[in-house]
């Protein structure tokens, strides 16, 4: 896709990459648009200790997330992210899917941590959570958003609507994907890539 379009940015391919994915396994449209520019050096990546930790509760969510500027509903929304992938012991230390179709974009994250029973995988990795088929898990995190009382009724809501999910999934992915961008253009990606 570079090589097709050298006038493509990396940051603007992997932002693009990332709205394309989650449309093609099923989940929303995400409004993006061009003009993030790279930094070959690294000097403004994001330090360590700024992004979240999967091993703390939702304190910490809360204060990462909302020096960015987002609130509760728009936190659990992204958390949503948790219903495609999963962990790797070699990657992040944790092991195994959030849900029983890992490649599919929908509200089964949601109906999982309602619907399932979580107790502590007796392991020799970092704290994780396992159903009792011990084929899924969750992450401290996750389970911090059915512990508190501002976070659980978004995650009752998103589990029973899947569109409703969808709606404020694909708001909050976007402006967390303009976050720091200061010369984003105004055409949508389609247009943009293909000059129409």
């Amino acid at each position: 896709m570079k090589k097709a379009n050298p006038g493509i940015t990396y940051a603007d391919l992997y932002t693009l990459a990332g709205v394309v994915a989650i449309e093609e396994m099923g989940g929303p449209k995400v409004s993006w648009r061009p003009g993030r520019i790279d930094v070959p050096d690294g000097k403004t990546a994001t330090p360590n200790g700024r992004l979240p930790d999967a091993a703390q509760g939702e304190q910490h969510i809360r204060d990462i997330f909302y020096r960015m500027g987002f609130d509760d509903r728009e936190i659990v929304a992204l958390l949503g992210a948790h219903s495609v992938g999963r962990c790797h012991t070699d990657r992040s230390g944790y092991d195994g899917p959030w849900t029983k179709a890992p490649t599919m974009f929908s509200n089964e994250y949601y109906r999982e941590l309602i619907e399932n029973t979580w107790t502590v995988r007796k392991w020799k990795g970092p704290e994780q959570y396992t159903d009792p088929s011990g084929e899924l898990m969750m992450l401290p995190a996750d389970l911090a958003l059915l512990k508190d009382p501002k976070f659980r009724p978004y995650v009752e809501m998103y589990a029973k609507d899947e569109q409703v999910f969808f709606k404020d999934f694909s708001k909050a992915f976007s402006k967390l994907l303009e976050l720091g961008c200061k010369n984003l253009e105004s055409k949508g990606w389609f247009s943009w890539l293909w000059g129409k």
